[in-house]
């Protein structure tokens, strides 16, 4: 016996045997899942009214005890990405969602949604943020994932001002680490006469632009995948974009992670067409607007503050009534249901501020 547990041959092949066993298990439970996922898509269509299949703040539930659970060897992230697959897989044998987004394939945006949905979704990329929009209000897609904000450059300009004429709600929010790679059929940077970006890419970018680029021309295009797209037939032209466009458009990258912010990342928010419940740590999203008068901001944020309220965001935009009056997106910790919420909605509907709920969504994972 002592001779064998010497043999590394044997060794291995023990170790294999058991791999093999556990994988013999694994798959055995993934389909006892699947199972009760069948089982509950049934009572789900037998129930009056429509039926409702996802549910994000189930989901952020299970991933939440996912992470409790966690003890490693995995890096965590690798087993709460594991875990959405297992439970996208799973929901696309009650219903397979159709999701919109800011495209091409390739983009960031893309990315943020694997991240958020799994690969078990029909991903339909769109050419413009306000498609998106269409596409949910016109039921040809369950749900939508577009850019909110980078922590770099700030907000995007575009999606606030759809949220404020639209219907639709926020039910979700991904926040992915952004990093660009420099993608050319060039040999060499001193090759490359024009850098082609998304105009948010380019600012990530600028500085590494001035210490590398400083000879090429900019040009700004609609989105990075776009970018990639054009360097694949200019062998002149360089572009800022994602590993995932590289891959996909077949273009060499001749720098990697050229952001000028180590942690830059970008957030995204998940539209629907209707309010998701509470998950146990969640964030609301409000359009606030107050008279334009001395002390009017610190009056929308007092209720908030005195009730104990955890502001996390505040962005103005022009409120395209009037010259110099705005509105204000607050995003607070919270669920719109919360009595403490509640009670500071209320109260500022009584002072005459205009309160628009815009979602109230589990907190990213």
């Amino acid at each position: 016996m002592s001779e064998r547990a010497d043999d590394p041959q044997w060794r291995l092949d023990e170790h294999r045997a058991r791999i093999d066993a556990i994988d013999e298990k694994l798959q055995e439970l993934l389909a006892e899942r699947a199972h009760a996922a069948q089982a509950i898509a049934k009572i789900k269509e037998s129930a009056d009214g429509e039926p409702v299949f996802y549910r994000p703040e189930r989901e952020r539930q299970v991933l939440a005890k996912v992470r409790a659970r966690h003890q490693g060897p995995l890096p965590e992230a690798d087993v709460l990405r594991i875990f959405r697959e297992i439970m996208g897989a799973c929901l696309a044998l009650e219903h397979t969602l159709t999701v919109a987004y800011f495209g091409p394939e390739g983009s960031f945006t893309e990315a943020a949604l694997r991240k958020h949905f799994g690969g078990a979704v029909a991903a339909v990329p769109l050419a413009t943020i306000a498609e998106v929009f269409r596409a949910i209000e016109a039921k040809t897609a369950d749900f939508g994932v577009v850019p909110v904000e980078n922590s770099a450059e700030g907000i995007v300009s575009h999606t606030h001002d759809l949220l404020m004429r639209s219907p639709l709600v926020i039910v979700g929010e991904v926040v992915l680490r952004v990093h660009h790679q420099l993608l050319s059929r060039a040999g060499a940077l001193d090759e490359i006469e024009r850098v082609a970006a998304h105009p948010q890419a380019l600012a990530q970018c600028r500085e590494w632009i001035e210490r590398h680029l400083r000879h090429c021309e900019q040009v700004a295009v609609s989105n990075n995948a776009e970018a990639a797209r054009r360097a694949v037939d200019e062998p002149k032209l360089a572009a800022i974009a994602s590993r995932e466009a590289a891959a996909h458009w077949g273009v060499p990258i001749l720098a990697s992670n050229i952001e000028d912010t180590p942690d830059n990342a970008t957030r995204f928010f998940v539209i629907g067409r209707s309010p998701v419940g509470a998950s146990g740590l969640d964030k609301t999203s409000l359009l606030l607007t107050a008279p334009h008068t001395s002390g009017s901001l610190h009056a929308l944020l007092e209720p908030f503050a005195r009730r104990g309220i955890s502001l996390l965001r505040i962005e103005s935009r022009p409120a395209r009534r009037a010259l110099w009056e705005y509105v204000f997106f607050v995003d607070v910790a919270g669920h719109e249901k919360d009595p403490a919420i509640q009670e500071a909605l209320a109260e500022l509907e009584r002072d005459g501020s205009v309160v628009r709920r815009l979602g109230s969504y589990p907190q990213a994972v």
